[in-house]
């Protein structure tokens, strides 16, 4: 038995080398591929994934008829499903990205010293990256079409629950890559649900992967950050707070917390937390928007200044503020203004998306100043926190450190710089 396991463990690794050093390969002539031959590849790979949305929605209902047989999360499920619609929004994700401008070679800044050196800092490729993904297959496709903008090559590990919907979608991005005269080991999958696979790309593959992206829970994310031997961008939970100032505007600001909590509750930029002005309540004005969020189907977890407007929602456990939900439940409390709300937000916060809804300006300023979130909105959902909406075609994740890439990860964000200086014959002294 334990040489049967020693076999598969070793087998799995030299998968995993081979898929490295691949990698590596194709990173050389993609660093300098043009950027015709790019996009004309995303642009196939757009194709393809529309010719193939059957066998995507067959593969993808397979991954859901056994996801639901294990009796998972309904918010689980929404991350998992794909549809006619959600297909198109891949396709259009990829034009879109292939309309963005090219990063590579782009220069970033320049300048002349007083003996005559002219220098420029100008973007590069990374190399490889590494993306382990959890649940989501449309990241497949978003991550395969970033990285392969920035002229990275990347290797792609998702969750054993998506893995049939990902091999199908992962065929039309080889599919694009070929068409296009690129190397089709440029975006590769790994093809097997071992967690040893994980453990063997954060280990860097031998020297092969530059960088490690995890997209997915609490327990992935803790793992790469605890495990990885090579530079990860990290992606924590989305802990995300809306705050409710006396200032508000009530119609805009029920209207905002019930998209931001409700539209999509499974996605990192739902709202977690909803924090009220104190002297809002004294009006009423602020038991009308927990009120909406509870007419829309939504969990009120109220505290107990909370519960003394409103006796029958449940009680908040101290748990609560630290839980991102990715279901129809939010924390419900009762602040003392800004004060109070930047104090919350910096004791619970992950750091990834705060909402302010307010008209008073110097209570945005404070809110914009004073918190150290990736993405900082005024008047508007938390649901924008999005490279899409961000106007970056797509995202890897969002990025919630503070070293290099910070916010929605994408095609700048997954390149680093060089620097260029020319001379006319110039020695140092």
């Amino acid at each position: 038995m334990l040489d049967r396991v020693e076999k598969e463990r070793r087998s799995v690794e030299d998968l995993m080398l081979d898929m490295g050093r691949k990698a590596r390969a194709a990173a050389r002539p993609l660093a300098i591929a043009s950027t015709d031959s790019k996009n004309a590849a995303l642009e196939a790979m757009a194709n393809a994934v529309l010719e193939a949305e059957g066998d995507i929605l067959k593969a993808n209902a397979e991954d859901l008829e056994n996801a639901k047989s294990s009796g998972v999360a309904a918010s689980f499920i929404d991350r998992l499903t794909l549809t006619p619609d959600r297909i198109r929004a891949i396709a259009r994700s990829m034009r879109e990205i292939a309309a963005l401008a090219d990063p590579v070679g782009s220069l970033i800044a320049e300048w002349d010293r007083p003996n005559g050196l002219h220098i420029e800092r100008v973007r590069t490729p990374l190399g490889v990256i590494g993306v382990i993904y959890e649940s989501r297959p449309n990241v497949t496709a978003d991550a395969g079409a970033l990285c392969l903008k920035a002229g990275n090559a990347v290797i792609l590990r998702g969750g054993s629950d998506s893995t049939l919907s990902s091999k199908a979608i992962h065929k039309c991005l080889v599919t694009g890559l070929e068409k296009a005269g690129l190397p089709a080991d440029a975006i590769q999958l790994v093809p097997v649900t071992d967690r040893a696979a994980v453990g063997a790309m954060l280990s860097g593959l031998d020297g092969t992967i530059d960088v490690i992206v995890p997209r997915g829970g609490k327990s992935l994310v803790a793992r790469v950050q605890s495990e990885a031997r090579v530079p990860v961008f990290a992606h924590l939970e989305g802990l995300c707070h809306v705050y409710v100032d006396k200032s508000a505007d009530l119609e805009m600001a029920k209207k905002i917390v019930v998209n931001a909590k409700m539209r999509r509750t499974g996605i990192c930029g739902s709202a977690e937390t909803l924090l009220v002005d104190r002297a809002a309540a004294k009006t009423h004005s602020a038991t009308r928007c927990w009120k909406a969020l509870a007419s829309a189907g939504c969990e009120i977890r109220g505290s107990k200044t909370v519960l003394e407007f409103a006796p029958g929602y449940n009680a908040a456990t101290e748990e609560d503020w630290r839980t991102e939900y990715l279901d129809a439940i939010i924390s419900v409390d009762l602040v003392d203004g800004i004060d109070g709300a930047l104090d919350h937000i910096a004791r619970y916060s992950s750091n990834h998306t705060e909402a302010v809804i307010a008209e008073d300006p110097v209570v945005v300023e404070r809110f914009f100043n004073e918190i150290d979130s990736a993405i900082l909105l005024h008047n508007a959902s938390t649901q924008f926190a999005d490279g899409g909406e961000f106007g970056m075609g797509g995202e890897i994740g969002i990025a919630t450190g503070k070293m290099h890439a910070r916010g929605p990860v994408g095609v700048e964000q997954l390149t680093s710089f060089k620097y260029r200086v020319r001379g006319t014959g110039q020695v140092r002294p």
